[in-house]
């Protein structure tokens, strides 16, 4: 049994709805051999996905980025999302789904007539508090040594796991990741920046994964009427911003006020935060 992790709880895998703690995987499978598959995170408020069109499109573009073919319809993501919900006693949710190649002989080449295994769990989050939306995030800067091909949503998430065992190392909530001296994102956030009332976000290009809050947020900013602009951003800007945020499912958008023990702008969240902060929560509720 796993501490802290409700074994009780009710997930699906290949076509089974059981308890978490008698759900069973081969050792083989190649998710767990090479990291070979693709996951997504659906927020749920209130028992209600949030923007879940989004979510299935980039589980879609996962899977034909990798090659993996499940045969299943839009219509069945969307019922297998719905249903989890319905089996979960939570107010607000987040729905995993991870798709992997499935159980094969070990070897590097795609395996022939495999089924790809399918997997599916539902878990409570809480929204951020008023410390974190108030007095903001704390953040270091570290190279981006990750592969080049972060718009896929894929498992293989080391380079991540490392990025944010550095900042808990550096007792600091974020790192913030610079690629060949530019702006990437963070561990597992966007990173957004504001300059002169300007919002800026790095280009979602194959070196960041687009955030389902990447198209949210800019929707947001045109709601406030704060200028959007998506390019290349130096580290020396990033340095000198007035503000910074990141933003993700669950951590919705937050401040980050220090960098490399630095304040951002005069250390406390900024109005161009204030803004897309409170646009979210009218939105959500």
């Amino acid at each position: 049994m796993i501490p802290d992790v409700d074994n009780d709880s009710i997930v699906y895998l290949n076509g089974q709805y059981l308890p978490l703690g008698q759900a069973k995987v081969s050792v083989l499978d190649r998710g767990f051999i090479y990291g070979d598959g693709i996951y997504e995170v659906v927020p749920a408020y209130r028992g209600t996905p949030f923007r879940m069109e989004a979510h299935l499109d980039r589980l879609q573009r996962s899977l034909r980025a990798i090659g993996i073919e499940t045969g299943w319809t839009r219509a069945q993501w969307e019922e297998l999302v719905r249903d989890m919900l319905q089996r979960s006693p939570h107010e607000n949710s987040v729905v995993y789904v991870q798709v992997t190649r499935g159980v094969a002989k070990r070897d590097h080449a795609f395996p022939k007539g495999v089924t790809p295994t399918i997997f599916c769990m539902v878990t409570p989050f809480q929204r951020p508090g008023p410390a974190q939306r108030e007095q903001g995030l704390t953040a270091i800067s570290i190279p981006d040594i990750r592969w080049l091909r972060c718009e896929i949503k894929s498992v293989s998430l080391l380079g991540n796991v490392l990025a944010k065992q550095q900042a808990v190392e550096a007792g600091v909530d974020e790192v913030v990741q610079f690629r060949d001296g530019y702006l990437s994102e963070g561990a597992s956030c966007n990173i957004w920046i504001v300059k002169d009332g300007t919002l800026l976000a790095p280009i979602a290009d194959n070196l960041i994964l687009e955030g389902i809050r990447y198209q949210f947020l800019q929707q947001l900013a045109k709601t406030a009427g704060v200028p959007f602009v998506a390019r290349q951003i130096p580290q020396s800007e990033v340095e000198a911003a007035d503000e910074i945020m990141m933003s993700s499912a669950t951590k919705e958008v937050l401040p980050i006020v220090q960098l490399d023990g630095k304040p951002v702008g005069d250390g406390n969240p900024g109005p161009v935060y204030s803004a897309l902060r409170a646009a979210y929560d009218q939105f959500v509720e």
